[in-house]
């Protein structure tokens, strides 16, 4: 049996299967609650506590600045830290296509363990199923997480008028990178993802006495849709000045090439933070100084009237709603 490429024989439950658990997956997130090897991992969980789940099926499977495994961890352990959580325990469910490079799930697996030590969380039960060739578009992956609450009471539903709206970063990279690799573009700049786990920044945000309303990660959406869903959820105006708003270079040139919007392209390393407007200044400066977030920047305040909008003013003194994205703009990003 070739060892070069992932067989039906790996996902059967027997010898092979064993092998590839136990020289791959517990070699690579070795920690004494999966040393155990019961059927379900033994937590112990103090007060209250942040549940996630998501899967993962991006194309391709390797972009600039990541890959699925990277993109799997980050998306599960950002999702617990935009809700105040600090990522402890995650799950992680393999469905590998049959003829699948064996050199590249290695890969993929030790950029998961890579990711995993930025944030000090762990993998504590899996599963791995094998599906024959032509099943499966080469990997997919399902990771579910849980994380103790630092900072309790951080709702979409918690805007309130007065409140300043924060970006740690610049928008749309990871959207844009995507694009590059499947449309073979190749720019001078090298752009790239911004995927990246982001509870070392929230941390740094959490240990001071910030009065913060909201976090989300703008993953699917972009920031079109955290804004949206926030004043819909709070019930407020929500106005952006897009001058603010920080896009790269290689972002807009991408945008103004296929028509679209920047605040419509997916980030997953970037978030947006809703706090009273005279902590701003303060958060953006641990943000930068601390959190590595460089690009952090206020882009917005929140208001009362026209409730459930978005109003963005652009820098020719125009102004014009901000809506929900429309359709499937890139599929399969996540």
């Amino acid at each position: 049996m070739s060892t070069n490429s992932i067989q039906l024989a790996h996902g059967g439950g027997g010898l092979e299967m064993n092998k590839l658990i136990r020289n791959l997956f517990f070699k690579a997130f070795d920690n004494c609650i999966l040393r155990n090897e019961e059927d379900a991992a033994l937590l112990n969980l103090q007060g209250p506590t942040a549940f996630t789940t998501d899967s993962f099926t991006v194309s391709p499977l390797f972009f600039a600045g990541g890959d699925i495994g990277k993109l799997a961890i980050a998306g599960t352990v950002n999702d617990l830290a935009m809700m105040g959580a600090e990522p402890q325990y995650l799950s992680l469910g393999v469905i590998i296509e049959e003829g699948f490079p064996m050199a590249s799930l290695e890969t993929i697996v030790a950029s998961m363990a890579s990711e995993l030590k930025k944030c000090g969380a762990k993998i504590v039960c899996g599963d791995t199923k094998v599906v024959p060739k032509g099943c499966a578009d080469g990997l997919f992956l399902n990771t579910t997480g849980v994380g103790r609450i630092v900072k309790p009471g951080l709702s979409a539903k918690h805007l309130v008028p007065g409140d300043a709206i924060l970006v740690s970063g610049d928008i749309g990279r990871h959207g844009a990178a995507i694009l590059m690799a499947r449309e073979g573009l190749e720019l001078e700049s090298g752009l790239v993802s911004d995927c990246a786990t982001l509870w070392g920044a929230v941390e740094q945000l959490l240990v001071h006495p910030f009065d913060i309303h909201a976090m989300r990660d703008a993953t699917r959406g972009g920031l079109s849709a955290v804004l949206n869903e926030w004043a819909a959820a709070s019930d407020v105006m929500i106005e952006v000045d897009e001058a603010a708003v920080p896009v790269s270079d290689e972002v807009k040139g991408l945008c103004e090439l296929y028509g679209f919007e920047a605040t419509d392209l997916a980030n997953e390393g970037t978030f947006v933070m809703a706090l009273p407007a005279g902590q701003a200044e303060g958060a953006l400066e641990v943000l930068k100084r601390f959190g590595h977030c460089e690009n952090a920047a206020i882009i917005g305040r929140v208001g009362e009237s026209p409730a459930g909008r978005v109003i963005l003013h652009t820098p020719w003194g125009s102004n014009r709603y901000l809506d929900l994205p429309a359709g499937e703009l890139l599929p399969r990003i996540c």
